[in-house]
């Protein structure tokens, strides 16, 4: 039998996830909070105990860096969507990556002996995203009942739908209120994010290398956070300069083969000079869409075979 060290939170967790903050969108980071609390707190737990097993002669600085290390790829795999036609599973991808990242929280928590199915724990992880300023005031929201959408939602599910996933990317740490970037640098992103969804449209692997990234950052920032939550100052990292993530090198080797399926059909067309109705541009618009759900459709079997729901 395969031994599994960190179980992953499943799409079936993610999809249950989903389906009860479009009930509440307002209530998102409370759902969250919960959910975590209810699915993912005793597992949490035992994962620390298993590493202290295996780990013995590791401090608490060592047994943290390992459990940030597994939650960043862990969130790059759960969160990864494609582009495309597979966009309808942002919202699934999203509510992935931040189940892994709460679980992650509940791993740094346990390190200092937080008991991680204490209802406290979900009152500071609400803290430690950013959504509330103190424990008690967590505590409260999380003790309140739902009223439905609220106001910034606007009416209807599509709009709901859409704020829902406003809500979840500043969750991740993929979109950022105000980080002191001047107005040219959020031009610069935002066109960005622009360029790469419509290169997604025809190579849908271009979202891993960039959604991989995002993850990686937002990740991050929120293991700093929690640290310092619970240690009181973050782990000091090594000085030897910036290293590339093995899982963003391999968004980014995925990403440059997917584009090649688009280009060597679209040379074959221009060489064989194929036309429809005297016409090259239809061809042109199948052969893309074909190499587009081709492609993304091989990538999405081969992430759900490896991580299947139970």
């Amino acid at each position: 039998m395969r031994k599994r060290t960190r179980a992953a939170p499943a799409a079936g967790l993610a999809g249950s996830l989903l389906r009860e903050t479009l009930a509440e969108p307002g209530r998102l980071p409370e759902s969250l909070a919960s959910c975590a609390l209810r699915r993912l707190g005793p597992g949490a737990g035992a994962t620390v105990a298993r590493l202290r097993s295996a780990h013995p002669d590791a401090d608490p600085a060592a047994l943290r860096a390992l459990l940030v290390t597994r939650g960043r790829r862990s969130v790059t795999t759960e969160g990864a969507f494609v582009g495309g036609p597979f966009l309808l599973l942002i919202p699934v991808a999203f509510c992935g990556a931040l189940l892994s990242q709460v679980r992650t929280v509940l791993e740094l928590a346990a390190t200092e002996g937080k008991d991680t199915t204490d209802p406290e724990r979900a009152a500071e992880l609400l803290v430690i995203q950013g959504v509330y300023g103190d424990t008690a005031t967590a505590r409260a929201a999380l003790g309140t009942a739902g009223t439905g959408v609220r106001a910034e939602g606007g009416r209807g599910r599509p709009a709901a739908f859409r704020y829902l996933i406003v809500r979840m990317a500043r969750l991740l740490g993929l979109v950022t209120p105000d980080d002191g970037a001047g107005r040219w640098v959020r031009v610069g992103r935002w066109s960005l994010l622009g360029a790469v969804f419509l290169v997604g449209l025809v190579v849908p692997l271009v979202w891993l290398p960039y959604m991989a990234f995002q993850y990686y950052r937002g990740t991050t920032r929120l293991t700093d956070r929690a640290t310092v939550f619970y240690v009181g100052s973050p782990d000091l990292r090594s000085s030897r300069g910036v290293r590339l993530d093995p899982a963003v090198a391999l968004a980014g080797l995925r990403a440059v083969g997917s584009a090649l399926l688009p280009a060597v059909a679209l040379l074959l067309v221009v060489v064989t000079d194929t036309r429809i109705a005297g016409a090259r541009w239809p061809v042109v618009g199948i052969v893309l869409t074909t190499g587009c759900l081709v492609s993304g459709g091989w990538w999405l079997w081969r992430h759900l075979r490896r991580h299947p729901t139970p």
